[in-house]
């Protein structure tokens, strides 16, 4: 399939690229980045006047529940998600039913990646057995089953002394480690910030400190073994500081935050709103302004939606009984551009942040738009508006906190490998 693309604005977090032209696409890599002669015959056209293309994004923490029971959603609604948010690459999280820490559940979710051909897919495998830490995954059958990183998903490790091991044999598999960083008795089964606001609704409060002397001692048993780490979705302005001066020292070490920690605050929870429920809790708005700095900065290499949909019936339970998670894989991009708005970020680095930083962050090809690269691209219209509704989403969760916000910033046609996955 031969396709032009003409007329777009073409953004390369990679190189910088940033200009009005067209893009070729022969077997699907990218075959011309510049004017494309008018006889360069194609098998479709697409007019990309008044959009922007740019790499697809990367989502580095979505919860897909397969395998799973299906009613909170599945890998075809959330890959089918991922795609109508210009998410060209998903990495899972090892929180399934049963547990991804078998190469038989591995080679399950990557045969039915295959077979939907939406999003790439990379497993995650979970590092230690059931998640439970208490003994190692078998981390080199994993890998040979196709686990591109190992990770602990929400759950941190209780034991400095297996954490130790864990790093050590990932180092020499080459692969790096993704971590929930708390300490779990700080912690202490909290379900939102701990703060004043906490305590006034009688509601378990889970501390700051928890995740600062969690990532103090992560990222002090990662140095002893040289393990790359990843720390995909922090709260805290501490424990991104604490990150920032580990790569000072040389350490391999990044971090990333989600979305909903750079928009949000624990005012969001209200009156016990389900939907603002997330792990890490959302903090303080102080809190919130020092991730906003830290990313301004440079501090936080990714920007995630840490996608985790619920079905609709857990719209009865109470604070207390309901999941963790909001479901916004769909929404990442736009939510994103809100930054860009109020003068946080640029454009072109809000991209990065979206793209090539969480391939870094997880040893990933970093996604490109030179001549010769993988044609996985997002064309999106910077300027269309709209009011999000939740029920328009591919996604089967509804759980989110952003229900009749105005956004801009649609995803017009997502592209894997030059295929057209999604079209908007």
């Amino acid at each position: 399939m031969r396709r032009i693309i003409r007329n777009v604005r073409v953004m390369d977090p990679g190189d910088g690229f940033d200009a009005i032209t067209d893009l070729a696409i022969v077997a699907g890599k990218i075959a011309i980045r510049g004017a494309v002669a008018e006889d360069f015959r194609a098998d479709e056209i697409l007019d990309g006047t008044g959009l922007v293309a740019c790499p697809g994004l990367i989502e580095s923490s979505l919860q897909a529940h397969s395998p799973g029971h299906g009613r909170d959603g599945d890998l075809t609604s959330e890959l089918q998600a991922a795609v109508a948010g210009g998410v060209t690459q998903v990495v899972l999280r090892p929180d399934t039913q049963p547990v991804a820490d078998t190469p038989a559940v591995l080679r399950e979710q990557q045969l039915l990646a295959e077979k939907l051909a939406l999003a790439r897919v990379q497993v995650s495998a979970a590092l230690t057995t059931g998640l439970q830490g208490q003994a190692l995954s078998e981390m080199t059958a994993l890998m040979d089953a196709g686990a591109r990183v190992f990770s602990q998903a929400k759950q941190p490790v209780h034991s400095a002394a297996l954490l130790r091991l864990a790093l050590s044999y990932a180092a020499d598999l080459g692969l790096p480690v993704m971590l929930h960083p708390e300490d779990p008795e700080l912690a202490a089964h909290g379900v939102m910030n701990e703060s004043g606001l906490s305590l006034r609704l009688g509601l378990p409060g889970r501390t700051p400190v928890a995740e600062q002397v969690g990532i103090q001692r992560d990222i002090a048993i990662a140095a002893l073994s040289g393990c790359p780490l990843f720390f995909p979705h922090l709260s805290t302005g501490g424990a991104v500081a604490a990150v920032k001066a580990a790569r000072k020292r040389g350490e391999a070490v990044r971090c990333g935050v989600s979305i909903h920690h750079l928009l949000l605050s624990e005012q969001d929870v209200g009156f016990f709103n389900v939907h603002a429920k997330v792990l890490p809790p959302l903090r303080s708005l102080a809190e919130r302004d020092a991730l906003r700095r830290a990313v301004a900065d440079g501090g936080v290499t990714a920007i995630s939606s840490d996608h985790s949909p619920w079905g609709v019936d857990r719209e009865s339970m109470t604070f207390i009984q309901a999941p963790f998670g909001i479901s916004a894989v769909e929404w990442l991009l736009p939510l994103t551009l809100r930054l860009v708005d109020d003068g946080l970020l640029g454009l072109m680095a809000a991209l990065r942040l979206l793209s090539t930083g969480p391939a870094q962050a997880l040893g990933l090809p970093l996604p490109s738009l030179q001549v010769g690269s993988v044609a996985d691209l997002c064309l999106f219209d910077p300027e269309a508006a709209f009011t999000l509704n939740p029920a328009s989403g591919a996604s089967r969760g509804r759980n989110l906190p952003y229900a009749q916000w105005d956004l801009r910033g649609r995803v017009r046609y997502t592209l894997v490998e030059g295929r057209v996955v999604f079209r908007g």
